[in-house]
């Protein structure tokens, strides 16, 4: 028996929930301490922020119009997108409630609608609740996970709006002060999102278990619709976030730094706000959501396996309940971790900023290995048996806890090379700088080689991760693996969302006319708020990788498959398709930029040629109607995509049977994360090329530049051709691999029973 109780255990998860909402409520009061008022700006005493000399008052320059200004431009950018989102959230809305009927009539159909109890799937001799209630309960939790997970990429966007003003304020008065007000509004977004997400899968899961009872079968795979519906709201937000962010970017780049040879974020340029409102929606509320989506799958799968387990068969309900004890732990320990980026230490130099942060992944994945080995021995039995395709194999204690600590270790390793492969600190990065020498042709080519050569490392970690996990606790051991690699999701989300925030910052400080000093002090904010959000990525299609494989191997066992054999050509024809899709996905996305972009130069360059005095300065550009075009594209653009991978499974599923359907999951699997690797990093690496040219803090570097010149030029371009690659394609494939394996395992029962209508009558 486990040393923790079963009410220990009801304590314990949801105390760790709400101890991560309070903190989040209390880094928000303490940014909100940074006054957006004239009056205020002055005001005196602590340690974070106030009583310092401001750079405008060693200049001469104090000039307390600034401050209304910035106040202006962050209404602006904040009403911008919650427009954005609102128009989003009603397509998805109308979205919702029509797959929450599909999923209803097609899990109801299993037995014909019939309200009476039927035999287990794998307890034979047993007998579970109707097929109906499954229905009507998968319909509920994914419902719940949609909801959750909107609400999660709204609060992220309004707290990210809400402190990107006060940073450059901030950074009036020190880099530290700036730092620490970024890095706190990002902890805000990480830590409501995995409180929030544990809390609600807890509350379900006990609401669930009112009527369920002992059936803990049925119970867990009606909990698949949380992650189901927490990531198909990931997608949506993603992809119409990334179309809207990048047309925006594109059009600003291409017209405002290659033809007219002005700034980034200048003022005149009409595009501007649209750009600094798409780094919100994009980069804030679609990663928040994206990353929600992949914690509530790991929690589903791990917990659809602990129920066949002889946690389930034993009613264990501390052992059955170890992913979440888990998630509990992390909250626990990226609240600490945060406190040595916030509080611990002071941040005083430019070059100390990137470091931090490297320190916050350091810090909370050796303090979480501490974690689970404590929850392990607490909360499991030493010996108990793992569910693995029909057999029970016997898994010690231990056993689990290397299996979520190498999923943990992975995600660091992939997080580091990431950020040598992306970070212009290395070579790999400055060699494509310095391949600029020779124009846009050159960038390009050594942009997609780095990219290429980028995968090899975090394939083999994934690979290792995969087999060590599986060896010890076949397919439930993969789960916590993900669930490992997410554990420290708060800091991950804290880090990830500090990137777009500094980078509002220098925007409002360009727009607003801030000294060239304090835009030196946003750029490096900024500079190292890129590597972070690309380590973020690197995490996002590391952990998909791991909770895709888990949700397979748990629909192959739900839907009866004894084995998935390659040679078969039902098999055979599902893995070449599956591997074609993210392909497909990324054409189709990466299109809808294209063309949102196309519209957004054509736009600029008409209120640049017709504004009087637009150029010089004297006239106001039109910055809504540039935000409209994104606006519309964006939600036009993104149906099609979404449509792609929603309809696959059900069709592949109806059509073609669970085999091919298996084969569609492992071809998409495989195929899918190296495509979102190579394209999250070659993008990533074309922008800090580009920004290691513009900061001109080398030698080397200095050779290449200034701005404007013509090796600044190639590297805009290699910039903006990497854009869709790392904001909207990149990220999103995550996504498809992620959901349509938990769509086949919620559609699993219907498809066993109905599914292979072709192969039934040719």
């Amino acid at each position: 028996m486990a040393i923790l109780s079963a009410l220990a255990t009801e304590v314990l998860i949801p105390v760790a929930g709400v101890i991560g909402i309070a903190f989040a409520v209390v880094q928000w009061v303490l940014v909100s301490r940074v006054k957006l008022s004239p009056a205020a700006a002055a005001a005196g005493g602590s340690k974070n922020g106030y009583g310092d000399y401001l750079i405008e008052e060693e200049e001469g320059l104090n000039d307390h119009n600034v401050v209304v200004k910035c106040a202006e431009i962050q209404n602006a950018i904040s009403e911008g997108a919650t427009s954005f989102l609102f128009t989003e959230y009603q397509y998805v809305g109308i979205f919702m409630s029509i797959f929450a009927v599909v999923i209803f009539l097609f899990l109801g159909s299993v037995e014909g609608f019939s309200t009476k109890s039927q035999p287990c799937t794998y307890s034979k001799g047993k007998t579970c609740k109707p097929a109906l209630f499954t229905a009507l309960f998968s319909t509920a939790s994914f419902l719940l996970g949609a909801i959750t997970s909107l609400v999660s990429g709204f609060l992220g966007m309004k707290i990210a709006t809400y402190a990107n003003a006060r940073t450059t304020l901030e950074a009036r008065k020190g880099v530290g002060k700036a730092f620490i007000t970024a890095f706190r509004s990002g902890a805000v977004m990480g830590f409501l999102l995995a409180s929030s997400g544990l809390v609600v899968l807890y509350i379900t899961i006990n609401v669930f278990k009112l009527y369920y009872g002992d059936d803990w079968e049925g119970l867990f795979e009606s909990i698949t619709g949380y992650g189901l519906g927490g990531s198909s709201m990931a997608l949506f937000g993603r992809v119409g976030g990334g179309i809207y962010t990048k047309a925006a970017d594109v059009g600003a780049d291409l017209v405002g730094k290659v033809e007219r040879n002005i700034p980034e974020d200048d003022p005149r340029n009409p595009a501007v706000i649209a750009d600094n409102v798409g780094d919100n929606v994009g980069d804030i509320a679609g990663m928040g959501s994206d990353l929600f989506g992949s914690y509530a799958e790991s929690s589903c799968a791990a917990l659809v396996v602990a129920s066949i387990s002889s946690f389930g068969i034993n009613h264990d309900f501390t052992g059955m309940c170890y992913p979440l004890l888990v998630s509990s732990v992390g909250i626990i320990v990226c609240l600490i971790t945060t406190l040595f980026a916030t509080d611990f230490f002071e941040i005083k130099a430019v070059k100390e900023i990137e470091p931090a942060l490297k320190k916050q992944l350091i810090i909370s994945t050796a303090l979480m290995t501490v974690g689970i080995a404590i929850i392990s021995w607490l909360a499991l039995p030493a010996k108990f048996t793992i569910f693995n395709f029909g057999t029970q194999k016997e898994v010690s204690n231990w056993g689990l806890f290397f299996c979520v600590a190498i999923g943990l270790w992975a995600g660091l390793i992939i997080g580091f090379v990431t950020e040598y492969y992306t970070s212009n600190a290395y070579s790999p990065v400055q060699d494509v700088a310095d391949s600029c020498r020779t124009g846009a042709a050159t960038n390009v080519i050594f942009g997609l080689a780095l990219g290429y050569k980028s995968v090899i490392i975090p394939i083999f970690a994934i690979a290792v991760s995969i087999y060590v996990s599986f060896s010890i606790a076949a397919m439930y051991g993969i789960a916590v693996a993900a669930l490992g690699m997410l554990s420290t999701i708060a800091t991950g989300l804290a880090i990830d969302a500090y990137g777009p925030i500094s980078d509002n910052a220098g925007g409002i400080a360009e727009m607003a006319g801030m000294s060239h000093r304090i835009r030196e002090r946003t750029d490096a904010l900024d500079a190292a708020g890129n590597t972070t959000a690309a380590i973020g990525k690197g995490f996002a299609i590391g952990s998909a990788a791991l909770v895709s494989l888990a949700l397979f191997g748990a629909f192959v066992s739900r839907a009866g498959v004894k084995v998935v054999d390659v040679l078969s050509p039902k098999v055979f024809i599902g893995l070449i398709v599956g591997a074609m899709l993210p392909y497909w996905f990324s054409a189709m996305t990466m299109k809808s930029v294209g063309s949102a972009a196309l519209k957004m130069v054509e736009e600029v360059r008409r209120q640049f040629n017709t504004i009087p005095g637009l150029m010089e300065g004297t006239g106001k550009p039109d910055y809504a109607t540039c935000v409209k075009i994104s606006t519309d594209a964006s939600i036009k653009e993104m149906i099609p995509p979404g449509a792609l991978v929603m309809l696959t499974p059900l069709i592949v599923g109806t059509l073609f049977g669970v085999e091919t359907l298996s084969g569609v999951l492992a071809g998409a699997l495989v195929s899918g994360v190296q495509i979102a690797i190579s394209a999250s990093n070659t993008g990533g690496a074309w922008d800090n090329a580009k920004k290691y040219i513009e900061a001109g803090a080398s030698e080397h570097a200095r050779t290449l530049g200034p701005k404007g010149s013509d090796c600044h030029k190639a590297a805009v371009i290699g910039d903006t051709i990497g854009d869709p690659l790392k904001d909207t394609s990149g990220p999103s494939l995550n996504i498809l691999i992620k959901l349509m394996a938990v769509e086949s395992l919620v559609f699993a029962p219907f498809f066993a029973t109905h599914g292979g209508l072709l192969f039934k009558y040719l």
